[in-house]
Protein backbone atom coordinates (compact mmCIF):
# COMPACT_ATOMS: atom_id res chain seq x y z
CA UNK A 1 0.00 0.00 0.00
CA UNK A 2 1.42 3.27 -1.06
CA UNK A 3 2.31 5.67 1.69
CA UNK A 4 0.35 8.81 2.41
CA UNK A 5 2.08 12.03 1.15
CA UNK A 6 2.74 14.00 5.10
CA UNK A 7 5.27 16.43 3.70
CA UNK A 8 4.36 19.83 5.09
CA UNK A 9 1.26 18.73 7.00
CA UNK A 10 0.57 19.50 10.84
CA UNK A 11 0.05 16.02 11.74
CA UNK A 12 0.02 16.00 15.59
CA UNK A 13 0.18 18.87 18.30
CA UNK A 14 1.32 17.97 21.92
CA UNK A 15 0.90 19.78 25.31
CA UNK A 16 3.69 20.01 27.64
CA UNK A 17 2.44 21.07 30.88
CA UNK A 18 3.32 20.27 35.24
CA UNK A 19 -1.02 20.17 35.45
CA UNK A 20 -2.25 17.39 33.29
CA UNK A 21 -5.26 16.87 35.06
CA UNK A 22 -6.04 20.64 35.29
CA UNK A 23 -5.21 20.44 31.29
CA UNK A 24 -7.21 17.50 30.87
CA UNK A 25 -10.28 19.43 32.05
CA UNK A 26 -9.73 22.96 30.75
CA UNK A 27 -9.66 21.74 27.18
CA UNK A 28 -12.08 19.23 27.38
CA UNK A 29 -14.42 21.98 28.51
CA UNK A 30 -12.91 24.17 25.66
CA UNK A 31 -13.12 22.06 22.86
CA UNK A 32 -14.95 19.30 23.54
CA UNK A 33 -11.75 16.56 23.68
CA UNK A 34 -12.33 13.60 24.89
CA UNK A 35 -9.05 12.39 27.04
CA UNK A 36 -7.93 8.91 27.14
CA UNK A 37 -4.96 7.08 28.49
CA UNK A 38 -2.80 5.90 25.41
CA UNK A 39 -2.94 1.80 25.64
CA UNK A 40 0.59 2.28 24.86
CA UNK A 41 1.66 4.19 28.12
CA UNK A 42 -1.09 5.35 30.22
CA UNK A 43 0.96 8.34 31.48
CA UNK A 44 0.17 9.92 27.83
CA UNK A 45 -2.85 11.26 27.40
CA UNK A 46 -4.37 11.05 23.67
CA UNK A 47 -7.40 13.68 23.11
CA UNK A 48 -10.28 12.84 20.96
CA UNK A 49 -12.38 14.79 18.64
CA UNK A 50 -14.88 13.45 16.63
CA UNK A 51 -12.51 13.22 13.97
CA UNK A 52 -10.29 10.72 16.01
CA UNK A 53 -7.06 11.27 18.02
CA UNK A 54 -6.50 14.87 17.97
CA UNK A 55 -3.47 15.95 20.37
CA UNK A 56 -1.53 14.22 23.37
CA UNK A 57 -0.90 15.75 26.76
CA UNK A 58 1.65 14.76 28.97
CA UNK A 59 3.87 15.78 31.98
CA UNK A 60 7.03 18.31 31.92
CA UNK A 61 9.61 15.89 33.23
CA UNK A 62 10.72 16.83 36.64
CA UNK A 63 14.20 16.99 35.82
CA UNK A 64 13.63 19.84 33.70
CA UNK A 65 14.45 23.56 34.54
CA UNK A 66 11.42 24.83 36.89
CA UNK A 67 11.46 28.40 34.66
CA UNK A 68 10.17 25.59 31.62
CA UNK A 69 6.89 27.02 30.87
CA UNK A 70 3.79 24.98 29.79
CA UNK A 71 3.76 25.12 25.88
CA UNK A 72 2.05 23.36 22.71
CA UNK A 73 4.35 21.96 20.45
CA UNK A 74 3.20 21.42 16.58
CA UNK A 75 4.47 18.31 14.40
CA UNK A 76 5.34 18.68 11.14
CA UNK A 77 5.26 15.61 8.44
CA UNK A 78 7.64 14.13 6.72
CA UNK A 79 8.97 10.79 5.95
CA UNK A 80 12.50 11.14 6.49
CA UNK A 81 13.21 12.48 9.71
CA UNK A 82 16.98 11.85 9.47
CA UNK A 83 17.41 13.43 6.33
CA UNK A 84 15.00 16.45 7.23
CA UNK A 85 17.10 16.62 10.64
CA UNK A 86 20.14 16.94 8.52
CA UNK A 87 18.84 19.58 6.27
CA UNK A 88 17.68 21.81 9.11
CA UNK A 89 20.69 21.74 11.03
CA UNK A 90 22.72 22.73 7.68
CA UNK A 91 20.02 25.70 7.50
CA UNK A 92 21.35 26.83 11.18
CA UNK A 93 18.82 24.98 13.09
CA UNK A 94 19.50 22.88 16.72
CA UNK A 95 18.30 19.72 17.33
CA UNK A 96 16.70 18.79 21.05
CA UNK A 97 15.52 15.64 20.47
CA UNK A 98 15.70 12.97 18.56
CA UNK A 99 16.16 11.22 16.14
CA UNK A 100 14.56 8.28 17.43
CA UNK A 101 11.67 6.16 17.22
CA UNK A 102 7.71 5.48 19.27
CA UNK A 103 6.30 2.04 18.87
CA UNK A 104 2.62 2.78 17.94
CA UNK A 105 3.74 6.41 16.45
CA UNK A 106 6.65 6.91 14.14
CA UNK A 107 10.03 8.19 14.08
CA UNK A 108 10.46 11.83 15.05
CA UNK A 109 12.68 14.80 16.10
CA UNK A 110 12.22 18.03 17.97
CA UNK A 111 14.07 20.88 16.62
CA UNK A 112 14.63 24.90 16.83
CA UNK A 113 14.35 26.49 14.06
CA UNK A 114 17.43 29.07 13.31
CA UNK A 115 15.27 32.15 14.75
CA UNK A 116 14.52 30.49 18.22
CA UNK A 117 10.99 28.79 17.95
CA UNK A 118 10.44 25.11 18.61
CA UNK A 119 8.67 22.75 16.52
CA UNK A 120 8.91 18.90 15.76
CA UNK A 121 8.99 16.11 12.66
CA UNK A 122 6.99 13.06 12.54
CA UNK A 123 6.69 10.20 10.14
CA UNK A 124 3.33 8.59 11.31
CA UNK A 125 2.86 5.29 11.21
CA UNK A 126 -0.61 5.91 10.58
CA UNK A 127 -1.59 8.50 8.20
CA UNK A 128 -4.50 8.95 5.70
CA UNK A 129 -4.91 11.23 3.04
CA UNK A 130 -5.73 14.74 3.64
CA UNK A 131 -9.14 15.95 3.15
CA UNK A 132 -10.61 18.80 1.54
CA UNK A 133 -12.56 21.81 2.95
CA UNK A 134 -12.96 23.54 6.45
CA UNK A 135 -11.10 21.46 9.27
CA UNK A 136 -13.85 19.22 11.65
CA UNK A 137 -14.82 20.62 14.98
CA UNK A 138 -12.35 20.05 17.80
CA UNK A 139 -9.16 20.03 15.05
CA UNK A 140 -6.40 22.12 14.26
CA UNK A 141 -7.49 25.10 11.66
CA UNK A 142 -4.57 26.83 11.60
CA UNK A 143 -0.78 28.26 12.65
CA UNK A 144 1.02 30.79 13.36
CA UNK A 145 4.65 31.82 14.04
CA UNK A 146 5.72 34.62 16.24
CA UNK A 147 9.27 35.39 15.10
CA UNK A 148 12.19 38.15 14.43
CA UNK A 149 12.15 37.55 11.01
CA UNK A 150 9.60 36.34 8.97
CA UNK A 151 11.18 36.03 5.36
CA UNK A 152 14.05 34.42 6.86
CA UNK A 153 11.38 31.86 8.93
CA UNK A 154 9.53 31.22 5.88
CA UNK A 155 12.83 30.01 3.38
CA UNK A 156 13.63 28.46 6.21
CA UNK A 157 10.59 25.85 6.43
CA UNK A 158 10.09 26.07 2.76
CA UNK A 159 13.32 24.51 2.11
CA UNK A 160 12.44 21.60 4.50
CA UNK A 161 8.60 21.30 3.83
CA UNK A 162 8.16 22.90 0.30
CA UNK A 163 5.82 25.32 1.69
CA UNK A 164 4.74 27.83 -0.74
CA UNK A 165 4.36 31.96 -0.03
CA UNK A 166 0.37 32.67 -1.07
CA UNK A 167 0.54 35.80 -0.12
CA UNK A 168 2.36 38.76 2.36
CA UNK A 169 -0.66 41.33 4.10
CA UNK A 170 0.94 44.70 4.40
CA UNK A 171 0.01 45.23 7.97
CA UNK A 172 1.32 48.87 8.27
CA UNK A 173 3.62 49.77 11.35
CA UNK A 174 3.16 46.11 12.26
CA UNK A 175 4.92 44.53 9.41
CA UNK A 176 4.23 41.89 7.23
CA UNK A 177 2.14 38.86 7.24
CA UNK A 178 3.01 35.83 5.75
CA UNK A 179 0.43 33.39 4.50
CA UNK A 180 1.98 29.96 3.87
CA UNK A 181 0.83 26.58 2.19
CA UNK A 182 1.28 23.45 0.08
CA UNK A 183 -1.06 21.32 -1.65
CA UNK A 184 -3.11 24.09 -2.19
CA UNK A 185 -3.77 24.43 1.39
CA UNK A 186 -3.38 27.53 3.37
CA UNK A 187 -1.44 26.25 6.85
CA UNK A 188 -0.62 28.85 8.60
CA UNK A 189 0.98 32.44 9.22
CA UNK A 190 3.75 34.21 9.80
CA UNK A 191 4.90 37.65 11.30
CA UNK A 192 7.07 39.69 12.98
CA UNK A 193 7.03 39.45 17.15
CA UNK A 194 6.96 42.18 18.73
CA UNK A 195 9.87 43.65 21.22
CA UNK A 196 6.39 43.64 23.81
CA UNK A 197 5.15 40.30 23.59
CA UNK A 198 7.49 38.28 26.48
CA UNK A 199 9.60 34.81 25.47
CA UNK A 200 10.89 33.56 22.42
CA UNK A 201 9.78 33.30 19.13
CA UNK A 202 6.98 30.38 18.83
CA UNK A 203 4.06 28.37 17.32
CA UNK A 204 0.57 29.17 18.16
CA UNK A 205 -1.65 26.59 17.19
CA UNK A 206 -5.61 27.04 16.07
CA UNK A 207 -8.54 24.80 16.95
CA UNK A 208 -11.97 24.69 15.56
CA UNK A 209 -14.64 25.47 17.97
CA UNK A 210 -18.49 26.54 16.89
CA UNK A 211 -18.71 29.78 18.73
CA UNK A 212 -15.24 31.70 19.31
CA UNK A 213 -17.51 34.07 21.80
CA UNK A 214 -18.64 30.96 23.44
CA UNK A 215 -15.32 29.36 23.37
CA UNK A 216 -13.50 32.80 24.97
CA UNK A 217 -16.35 32.58 27.57
CA UNK A 218 -15.57 29.24 28.71
CA UNK A 219 -11.58 29.61 28.74
CA UNK A 220 -12.24 32.56 30.99
CA UNK A 221 -14.99 31.07 33.42
CA UNK A 222 -12.68 28.09 33.78
CA UNK A 223 -9.34 29.80 34.62
CA UNK A 224 -7.83 30.66 31.09
CA UNK A 225 -6.64 34.26 30.80
CA UNK A 226 -7.32 36.41 27.80
CA UNK A 227 -5.26 37.71 25.41
CA UNK A 228 -7.14 38.41 22.01
CA UNK A 229 -10.73 39.07 23.05
CA UNK A 230 -13.34 37.68 20.32
CA UNK A 231 -12.53 39.47 17.26
CA UNK A 232 -14.07 38.74 14.22
CA UNK A 233 -11.64 38.53 11.03
CA UNK A 234 -11.86 39.28 6.92
CA UNK A 235 -14.06 36.57 5.83
CA UNK A 236 -16.32 36.47 9.04
CA UNK A 237 -14.24 33.72 11.24
CA UNK A 238 -13.99 34.67 14.61
CA UNK A 239 -11.08 33.99 16.69
CA UNK A 240 -9.64 34.29 20.34
CA UNK A 241 -6.33 34.13 21.61
CA UNK A 242 -5.69 32.99 25.50
CA UNK A 243 -3.10 31.49 28.00
CA UNK A 244 -4.53 28.39 29.90
CA UNK A 245 -4.76 27.75 33.60
CA UNK A 246 -1.09 25.65 33.21
CA UNK A 247 0.49 28.80 31.22
CA UNK A 248 0.71 27.90 27.86
CA UNK A 249 -0.70 30.00 24.97
CA UNK A 250 -3.39 28.75 22.64
CA UNK A 251 -5.93 29.72 20.28
CA UNK A 252 -9.28 29.23 18.75
CA UNK A 253 -11.09 30.03 15.94
CA UNK A 254 -14.97 29.33 14.83
CA UNK A 255 -15.90 29.65 10.85
CA UNK A 256 -18.77 31.87 9.35
CA UNK A 257 -22.32 30.93 8.67
CA UNK A 258 -22.47 28.44 5.35
CA UNK A 259 -18.65 27.51 5.93
CA UNK A 260 -18.44 23.34 5.38
CA UNK A 261 -17.00 21.67 7.45
CA UNK A 262 -15.37 18.58 6.16
CA UNK A 263 -16.61 14.97 7.45
CA UNK A 264 -15.57 13.74 10.58
CA UNK A 265 -12.87 11.54 8.78
CA UNK A 266 -10.48 9.82 11.36
CA UNK A 267 -6.94 10.52 9.98
CA UNK A 268 -4.64 9.51 11.04
CA UNK A 269 -1.62 10.46 12.44
CA UNK A 270 0.26 9.57 15.37
CA UNK A 271 1.34 12.06 18.31
CA UNK A 272 4.51 11.82 19.55
CA UNK A 273 5.98 13.29 23.23
CA UNK A 274 7.72 16.66 22.59
CA UNK A 275 10.59 17.71 25.20
CA UNK A 276 12.24 20.43 23.64
CA UNK A 277 15.11 19.52 25.78
CA UNK A 278 17.65 17.47 25.50
CA UNK A 279 17.74 16.52 29.60
CA UNK A 280 14.26 15.35 29.20
CA UNK A 281 13.20 12.51 28.83
CA UNK A 282 9.98 12.44 27.19
CA UNK A 283 7.81 10.15 26.52
CA UNK A 284 5.64 11.45 23.72
CA UNK A 285 3.35 9.10 23.14
CA UNK A 286 0.87 9.16 19.77
CA UNK A 287 -2.46 8.26 19.84
CA UNK A 288 -2.50 4.53 17.72
CA UNK A 289 -5.05 5.62 15.73
CA UNK A 290 -5.83 7.97 13.08
CA UNK A 291 -6.42 11.36 13.53
CA UNK A 292 -7.99 14.39 11.98
CA UNK A 293 -5.34 16.36 11.10
CA UNK A 294 -6.36 19.86 10.72
CA UNK A 295 -6.17 21.48 7.45
CA UNK A 296 -3.80 24.54 8.73
CA UNK A 297 -6.69 26.78 8.02
CA UNK A 298 -9.61 26.54 6.21
CA UNK A 299 -9.36 25.05 3.15
CA UNK A 300 -9.88 24.88 -0.27
CA UNK A 301 -13.02 26.38 0.36
CA UNK A 302 -13.39 28.68 3.00
CA UNK A 303 -9.54 29.60 4.10
CA UNK A 304 -9.14 31.46 7.76
CA UNK A 305 -6.27 33.56 8.22
CA UNK A 306 -5.26 33.80 11.75
CA UNK A 307 -3.57 37.64 11.99
CA UNK A 308 -3.36 40.28 14.90
CA UNK A 309 -2.22 43.49 15.22
CA UNK A 310 -3.80 46.70 16.16
CA UNK A 311 -2.82 48.69 13.40
CA UNK A 312 -3.39 46.40 11.01
CA UNK A 313 -6.15 46.09 8.79
CA UNK A 314 -5.35 42.96 6.61
CA UNK A 315 -6.49 42.95 3.09
CA UNK A 316 -8.15 38.89 3.94
CA UNK A 317 -8.94 37.05 0.98
CA UNK A 318 -12.82 36.26 0.76
CA UNK A 319 -12.58 33.36 2.93
CA UNK A 320 -12.50 32.97 6.58
CA UNK A 321 -9.23 33.68 7.97
CA UNK A 322 -8.43 34.83 11.51
CA UNK A 323 -6.66 38.07 12.00
CA UNK A 324 -3.39 39.52 13.59
CA UNK A 325 -4.48 42.92 14.00
CA UNK A 326 -4.97 43.41 17.70
CA UNK A 327 -1.89 40.70 19.19
CA UNK A 328 0.01 43.21 19.73
CA UNK A 329 -2.21 45.14 21.88
CA UNK A 330 -3.53 41.70 23.67
CA UNK A 331 0.07 41.14 24.91
CA UNK A 332 0.60 44.20 26.55
CA UNK A 333 -2.60 43.46 28.31
CA UNK A 334 -1.27 40.56 29.06
CA UNK A 335 1.62 42.15 30.76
Amino acid sequence: MEAVDVRGRFVWHELMTRDVAGAKKFYSKLTGWKPQPWPLDPSYTVCHSDAGPTAGIFAIAADMPAEMPAHWVSYVGTRDVDGTVAAAVRAGASVLKGPDDIKGAGRYAVLQDPQGAVFAILDPENARAETQGVPALGTFSWHELATSDNEAAFAFYSSLFGWDAIRRHDMGPSGVYLVFGSNGVERGGMWIKPAEMPGPPNWLPYVHVPSADAGATTAASTGGKTLVPPMEVPGGSRISTFMDPTGAAFAIQSMPAGAATAPPEKEAASPKAATPKPKAKAKAKPAAKAKAKPKGKPKAKAKAKPKAKAKAKAKAKARARPAMKKKSRAVRRKK
